[in-house]
């Protein structure tokens, strides 16, 4: 590649990362070195036709090639048939004549067909074009033809590929010319100033170096400022509560205005090199030398050797080391449990399952939220500074303080919490999903202050002194910043963090050096340093995964290193290089992003691990002290100023008990409350036509294509059926209603079959598990009855070719939500399939269950596939190593047997984070990438079996079968039942008895429209009362 052309792909970044996306797809189309095909796809589906003509035209003309005219003619036949569509004759003869006419040179026929559907009333009617749905899917159908034409056209050969670059390369080439620039001057400044890229840089004489501060953080005030310096305090953002502040000392109010003062460049700061200049004639292998002794002694620095593995209950989502028992850990786990562990001995010292303490002092909003929802995670456990207290930030509400009392702190998830003293009394900061910053006092309890202002949930905080002042830094989720003192006056400094990531604060042991880590929405993880004297980015560390799905974890050590867990290793940095230091894998058995924390002293790191273990890493200072055993502990008697403290946490609140004293008392309310009678609701519904002629056995798969004009299903015995709804005067817009009946769809030939007929490879076809999946378009389905895998054109409706042979046979199969061509394809020797159909091959094997798959779903927001088998176990893969992340058991509620009626199965949420686990027994809520069970609904003791159950397009309800042929309406948010729809809408005197639903599916459009297939064979669509228009709209009646 030139180097002319290089430089180009570098202002194209850089204009990207400024925001100047009009200028730079301008570039691209002048400079015809990308090809942008997200931006081709984006002005496809929202139809603009000039744009992109205009961006094509920077690439190939139309006659340049066969490929060429072909992408031409596609787009302006779409923007031709949009016209019809609208009625709009006039503009569509317009783009006849301006923009079609000119293909007549290669089609004359062709052009004649075109013209004559001018004359229809609607072009539907010609045999080529019944197939065209509405505009938004003929877009996307037309969006991905085009883009295989372009990806075989020669014209676009090497430009639809973007190089891999690092972030701000370019402007780190202009620091690294700064930086050179620097070295040679003659009087380098220890702080340069750069003004100007238009010249080289100099650094000024001595004498004429004038050097301006302004404050990153706050300051007190000085006696010395001029009168024009005490303006009045800006207007208050921020509420008070006055009581409790007695004796609570704080630095006046300062009456500067901070200032924050970006530099040109956020990036690595110019080179501070020592006083003297460095010997020039000094060899490069000598520095190379001594930069790798240095790095050599750095390792023995830090604790990589794994030195004790402490198993939980449950997975620790935080940790932190005793401020003085440098060898007692704190830690939280994702069901609420806190407990106190020894390292040394790996001795589990105090541990406390989750307790509303006194329910009678919490809101009104908890009472609620807990009643419907009673499980909690730990979202931050941390000591206060003497090791005296300590405090758990909860994911609900609650704080917990273990030196006085539990406060309900927040509306919604507390996600931080830190201790601070900047008077006599200790104080503890919160922080939450409503979007403020609290302040309270650990002794009473009672709310201090309250900072209002940031417009997101608030992340984390950091409480910090600095200079006798006292103040706190707040992150939210927006990538804002804003730093409090301990007063009404509202944040005294406000900025972004880089990229506008969500990230968390921390200072090294010193307190002289600020550091912060977080990822930004697109995935990017950054860590940085900041000049907390001026409020720049001072360093930005390298070495971090381009694509996280969360926030990543980090800590400091020795005022030397820092850590973080990502990409399921632990990466090292010296705190005065940006390069990455070093990377372990701590043997393995990591999540993709651990939580980690350094003891006080940098010997012993904690790092969360799978299967719920924490494993200590020390280092050689580290390794002694564990082999020595050097303190001797007891039971629960621990030596020194622990042991007092400790004393106290365990006797802490245990009389204190509300009415509701564990998650288990709860559930049992809950069940109680689930088992009361729901109310039957009418609806109406309509039995899909299917020929006497044709034999139909159990429907295996149902599905709504994703334009919501038809229903496909799979029966056991092979046989598609699809029926469309077409546009009539009683159904306007040809969606899929009980109103209006649907038809049949069969092929051309004479044949009264059913389409893509697959005959199953077993006699029995009530033995064979039949699958399929719709690619995202309508246009083609991938299916398996037994045998091999087919994949059916659904315009033509042939099949296309066949792939993975049985055995094993496929028993589901789910496709890549952003790439259709990437199958997962769950078999039933228990291993999960990635298959690749473009190039036709078999990208991984995915191992660990131990019986046959019964479902796969795909988060494209978390890069997760999720799985689970009949053996109830689900496990979590990555979708960007494919490797295992988390797995659990679907858990069986007591009392409840398992006669295995029907397979677990489970039903994306679409908010893309949670998931409905699907089993006979219960229906269950869980949150996707920790598996945490969120919530559990289980019918009662004469309830039959669950049969199926699924979201509703919107997610807001979930439809749910019994084998007793009983269907009921729940509502998602809860997990309880809201509606029994009544049975005899869909009974029938021709319908068997014994006949149940078998599978469930939702309109994908209309939240209150279902479908239901059943286990002796057909389906009905069943909608509320067209008087109603939603489920128990109406007053409902018992049913008699």
């Amino acid at each position: 590649m030139a180097l002319n052309q290089e430089l180009v792909y570098l202002i194209i970044q850089f204009l990207k990362e400024e925001g100047h996306e009009r200028t730079v797809h301008l570039l691209e189309s002048e400079t015809q070195v990308f090809f942008d095909l997200n931006y081709f796809e984006e002005l496809v589906l929202n139809g603009n036709w000039d744009e992109l003509e205009s961006y094509l035209s920077g690439f190939t003309k139309f006659d340049e090639n066969k490929y060429s005219t072909k992408i031409f003619f596609e787009i302006r036949k779409q923007r031709f048939l949009e016209a019809l569509d609208e009625k709009d004759h006039h503009k569509a003869l317009d783009i006849l004549i301006t923009y079609l006419k000119v293909f007549s040179q290669f089609d004359e026929e062709l052009f004649k067909e075109m013209a004559y559907l001018l004359t229809l009333n609607d072009f539907r009617e010609h045999d080529s074009l019944c197939q065209y749905g509405d505009t938004k899917s003929a877009r996307l159908v037309m969006k991905d033809e085009v883009q295989k034409i372009i990806e075989a056209n020669p014209s676009f050969h090497g430009k639809l590929q973007f190089p891999c670059i690092k972030d701000s390369r370019l402007r780190r080439l202009i620091n690294q010319s700064l930086n050179w620039q620097h070295t040679i001057c003659e009087h380098p400044s220890p702080n340069p100033k750069i003004k100007t890229l238009f010249e080289d840089h100099i650094c000024p004489q001595p004498n004429e170096l004038t050097i301006h501060t302004h404050s990153f953080v706050p300051s007190a005030p000085s006696s010395a400022l001029p009168a024009s310096q005490s303006s009045s305090p800006p207007a208050s953002t921020c509420s008070v509560v006055s009581h409790g502040m007695s004796g609570f000392h704080l630095p006046p109010f300062p009456v500067i205005l901070f200032i924050l003062v970006y530099t040109l460049f956020e990036a690595p700061a110019v080179y501070e090199g020592p006083k003297d200049m460095p010997n020039m004639s000094k060899t490069c292998s000598t520095v190379a030398m001594e930069k790798s002794q240095k790095i050599s002694d750095k390792f023995d620095d830090l604790p990589c050797t794994v030195g004790r593995i402490l198993n939980l209950g449950s997975h620790p989502v935080s940790m932190d080391f005793h401020p003085i028992r440098h060898t007692s850990l704190l830690v939280g786990t994702n069901i609420g449990d806190i407990e106190l562990w020894e390292v040394v001995y790996r001795t589990k010292l105090f541990s406390r399952n989750f307790r509303v303490w006194d329910i009678g002092t919490c809101s009104m909003a908890f009472k609620a939220t807990f009643m419907k929802n009673p499980s909690v995670n730990v979202n931050r456990v941390v000591w206060n500074s003497d090791g005296s207290s300590f405090g758990v930030a909860y994911s609900n509400h609650i704080v917990q303080l273990y030196a006085c009392s539990g406060i309900d702190a927040h509306t919604g998830s507390v996600n931080d919490l830190a201790f601070s003293k900047p008077g006599q009394e200790l104080l503890v900061i919160t922080c939450g999903d409503d979007r403020l910053v609290k302040v309270w006092d650990v002794a009473t309890g009672d709310n201090l202050l309250i900072f209002e202002g940031h417009k997101a949930p608030v992340y984390s905080i950091c409480a910090h002194n600095k200079k006798k002042i006292n103040y706190i830094f707040s992150t939210a989720i927006d990538g804002a910043i804003k730093a409090w003192l301990y007063d009404s006056h509202g944040p005294r400094v406000e900025f972004d963090a880089p990229s506008k990531c969500c990230m968390k604060m921390v200072y090294s042991k010193d307190g002289k050096r600020l550091f912060s880590c977080g990822t930004a929405k697109s995935g990017k993880s950054i860590i940085v340093e900041w000049d907390d004297s001026d409020g720049c980015v001072k360093h930005s560390y390298e070495g971090l995964v381009e694509n996280s799905s969360r926030v990543l974890h980090f800590d400091t050590a020795k005022n030397q290193f820092l850590a973080a867990g990502d990409d399921f290793l632990i990466k090292f940095w010296d705190m005065d290089a940006v390069e990455l230091l070093m990377a372990i894998d701590a043997d393995g058995g990591l999540p993709g992003s651990p939580y980690l924390c350094f003891n006080k002293r940098g010997t012993l790191l904690a790092v969360s691990a799978n299967d719920d273990q924490v494993k200590i890493l020390a280092d050689e200072q580290g390794i002694q002290m564990l082999q020595n055993m050097q303190y001797d502990i007891g039971t629960v008697n621990v030596p020194g100023d622990l042991s007092e403290s400790l004393n106290k946490i365990v006797e802490i609140k245990d009389m204190e008990v509300a009415r509701f004293t564990s998650v288990e008392e709860m559930n049992v309310e809950s069940k109680v409350e689930r088992s009361e009678i729901i109310d039957t609701v009418r609806c109406q519904s309509f039995w899909l036509p299917i020929p006497e002629d044709m034999q139909i056995s159990r429907i295996s798969r149902l599905t709504y294509t994703n334009a919501g004009y038809a229903i496909l299903a799979l029966a056991s015995n092979g046989n598609h059926l699809l029926w469309k709804w077409l546009r009539k005067e009683a159904n306007p817009s040809g969606m899929a209603t009980a109103k209006v009946s649907p038809e049949l769809w069969k092929s051309k030939r004479s044949s009264p079959s059913p389409l893509m007929t697959k005959k199953p490879s077993c006699s029995n076809p009530e033995e064979v598990v039949s699958c399929f999946a719709l690619s995202k378009n309508d246009s083609y389905v991938v299916s398996a009855s037994g045998g091999d895998i087919s994949l059916y054109n659904m315009l033509t409706l042939k099949e296309m070719r066949t792939f993975c042979p049985a055995p094993p046979a496929a028993t589901f199969i789910a496709l890549h939500p952003r790439d259709n061509n990437v199958i997962a394809i769950g078999r039933a020797d228990s291993t999960v399939v990635i298959y690749n159909i473009r190039i036709d091959e078999v990208q991984c094997t995915l191992e660990g269950h131990t019986g046959k798959i019964s479902g796969l779903i795909f988060s494209f927001m978390l890069n997760l596939l999720v799985s689970v088998g009949v053996d109830s176990q689900v496990i979590v893969w990555s979708t960007d190593s494919w490797k295992k992340e988390n797995s659990t058991f679907l858990q069986i509620p007591d009392g409840k047997s398992v006669a295995a009626l029907t397979d677990p199965s489970i039903q994306l949420h679409g908010n893309q984070a949670h998931f409905l686990a699907v089993h006979e027994t219960h229906l269950a809520l869980y949150e996707a990438s920790t598996l945490l069970l969120e919530n559990q609904w289980v019918p009662g003791e004469l309830s039959a079996a669950i049969s199926h159950a699924t979201y509703s397009c919107n997610s807001e309800l979930v439809y749910a079968g019994f084998t007793d042929g009983a269907l009921l309406v729940l509502d998602a948010s809860v997990l309880q039942p809201k509606y029994r729809i009544d049975p005899s809408a869909y009974r029938t005197s021709e319908i068997s008895l014994n006949s149940y639903p078998l599978v469930i599916a939702a309109h994908t459009s209309i939240p209150n429209q279902l479908a239901v297939g059943f286990s002796e064979g057909g389906v009905c669509v069943l909608e509320p009362l067209e008087s109603e228009g939603k489920w128990g709209a109406a007053t409902s009646f018992a049913e008699g």
